[in-house]
């Protein structure tokens, strides 16, 4: 996968795996990774997907609806990137947090919805639900922050509250932060998601 890795000043710091939203690079989110953890590696990933020529993680069917079976796929797919990623740069594979904006937050939640052990935790600016109908894995005392907009048009408040749920039923500790503003990333929550990575 299309990335960079940029080599921290904190050996301690979580690992950032920072993922864009449609039509991103994995040069997007640079800047917030470092406000949100000044000491972190970070590994910024581009999606292996094209929509009419911007990258995404995962193919959708129309604005809103998954495809699914891509979905799942390309979310294995960055699971085993991770861990080869992690003998590559030598970081510690169990201190990865996700920042994910978007279609890249829908692929972190993703990760979260498959693989227990994938991340160690998330900040998930703007997610959906990535499936419905399925049993997630044990996610006890995984901690993930999750930034909504009260007037986004992409995703209703409900099905914000709808993830939150399905992820603290799985066990996991979820703090769901809300800015009265739409779909784009607000600096509020960037520092909010600051705060809250820094009181883990």
């Amino acid at each position: 996968m299309k990335h960079l890795f940029k080599q921290g000043t904190n050996p301690d710091a979580p690992v950032l795996l920072l993922l864009h939203g449609t039509g991103g690079t994995e040069h997007d989110l640079l800047t917030i990774g470092s406000m949100i953890s000044e000491g972190s590696s970070i590994l910024s990933v581009r999606g292996n997907v094209s929509e009419n020529g911007m990258p995404r993680f995962f193919r959708r069917l129309s604005e809103g609806v998954f495809d699914e079976e891509d979905l799942i796929f390309r979310t294995k797919e960055l699971n085993e990137f991770l861990d080869e990623s992690s003998k590559t740069y030598a970081f510690d594979r169990k201190n990865v947090i996700a920042v994910g904006y978007s279609n890249g937050a829908n692929i972190a939640g993703s990760l979260h919805f498959h693989f227990k052990d994938a991340l160690k935790g998330s900040i998930l600016f703007h997610p959906m639900v990535p499936r419905r109908g399925i049993e997630l894995p044990d996610l006890k005392g995984t901690p993930i922050f999750i930034g909504a907009g009260t007037n986004d048009p992409l995703i209703p408040a409900a099905e914000t509250e709808e993830l939150a749920k399905f992820l603290t039923d799985a066990g996991a500790n979820v703090k769901t932060h809300w800015e009265q503003q739409g779909h784009q990333l607000t600096g509020g929550e960037v520092q909010a998601a600051k705060e809250w990575l820094r009181s883990l």
